[in-house]
């Protein structure tokens, strides 16, 4: 039995289909996975995602400690600022993608579930002599995410602020129902949206809440689908410890000009290799998803492999993420992915394969 969040008998009680996931009980899906995909591309779906850890930093030396192993730069963000950064080990591998948070008051850290011990053991590691604190509160707290289109206004008067007014990658701490939380405008889905975090014990008042007003209620198999679709990495298939942030096409997270941090000096010697494999997205024909670990082809050599794939509910085709050798990565690329026992068709496209119509 894996650990479980606040929102776990609510889960069961709502048809709530039980998966084991980073080491927590969590909901796949509640009825198709295509259905609640859909709900979130066209109004408003729930996740659960309390399972992501949640880290608070405190003292003198908490920006130097995040500094230290971070790869964007935090010392540039502004109060209430929300701003995507890895943490790398010593070879410039990810140990985790994460969201610092600024506050006035301190710093936060959202890391991903099946890494957070692993982080918190690097941190701990790497504070050394630093004035340095923080506070693991994942399990005091939950987090949800209300994400789609309809998502603002389906929110509108649950918190004593405007929704409207927190600009995209931003947060602000409120109330709910008298009891401190934070709202950032923030998400993994491609759509608009916030995130929520609060006590353990509102969860299920704000869930319910959130029901009532017509957002519904979705698995981590629409999760994976819609991240999917936005080309958004996923820890544990794009993304890994021997894997370095340039070739995952996230260079735009490392900020080389800031300082030393760990893993900088092994990616600026990582970035002269021009044979390492490259992030792609791929479109291959006919309506057969790639799997995990498929071998991509060039003329019936091996070039790379599928780390992600779906049948994308919003585009309806077969898409899929892979890493292949730098010559088989421009777009129009002609390709073939292993799909059951034969090869199908494939072609490289741009990153995202969706992108949200402009607000």
């Amino acid at each position: 039995m894996g650990l479980r969040t606040p929102l776990y008998d609510w889960h069961k009680t709502h048809g709530g289909v039980m998966v084991e996931f980073g080491g927590w009980d969590m909901p796949v899906r509640y009825s198709t996975i295509t259905d609640e995909h859909l709900a979130v591309r066209t109004g408003c779906g729930l996740f659960d995602i309390s399972h992501m850890g949640r880290l608070s930093f405190s003292g003198n030396d908490a920006l130097d400690l995040i500094q230290h192993v971070y790869t964007n730069n935090a010392a540039t963000m502004k109060d209430m600022q929300v701003r995507y950064g890895l943490v790398c080990n010593e070879r410039g591998g990810i140990l985790d993608d994460v969201l610092v948070y600024r506050w006035p008051y301190g710093w936060s850290m959202v890391v991903n579930a099946s890494n957070r011990v692993k982080i918190v053991d690097w941190l701990s590691h790497h504070r050394t002599k630093r004035e340095a604190a923080f506070v693991d509160q994942t399990e005091t707290t939950a987090m949800l995410a209300i994400q789609g289109p309809k998502a603002l206004d389906l929110c509108a008067g649950l918190f004593p602020i405007t929704l409207g007014d927190i600009h995209y990658y931003y947060a602000l701490p409120t109330l709910y129902k008298g009891s401190p939380c934070v709202v950032s405008r923030t998400g993994y889905t491609g759509e608009d949206g916030i995130e929520v975090m609060l006590p353990a014990a509102l969860a299920t008042a704000l869930a319910d809440e959130l029901i009532a007003r017509g957002a519904k209620p979705c698995g981590l198999g629409a999760r994976d689908t819609l991240r999917l679709e936005a080309a958004m990495p996923l820890y544990g298939h794009e993304l890994g410890e021997d894997i370095d942030p340039l070739q995952a096409g996230i260079g735009w997270a490392v900020k080389l000009d800031k300082g030393d941090f760990i893993g900088r000096d092994a990616i600026v010697a990582r970035k002269k290799d021009a044979t390492r494999p490259v992030r792609v997205g791929l479109e291959l024909e006919g309506r057969r998803a790639a799997r995990e670990g498929a071998s991509v082809f060039q003329n019936d050599k091996p070039v790379g492999r599928v780390t992600s794939g779906t049948l994308t509910p919003t585009l309806g085709k077969a898409i899929a993420m892979a890493y292949v050798e730098p010559g088989c990565s421009l777009a129009g690329t002609t390709l073939a992915v292993e799909v059951g026992k034969s090869q199908t068709p494939a072609r490289v496209v741009p990153l995202p394969f969706y992108r949200r119509p402009a607000l």
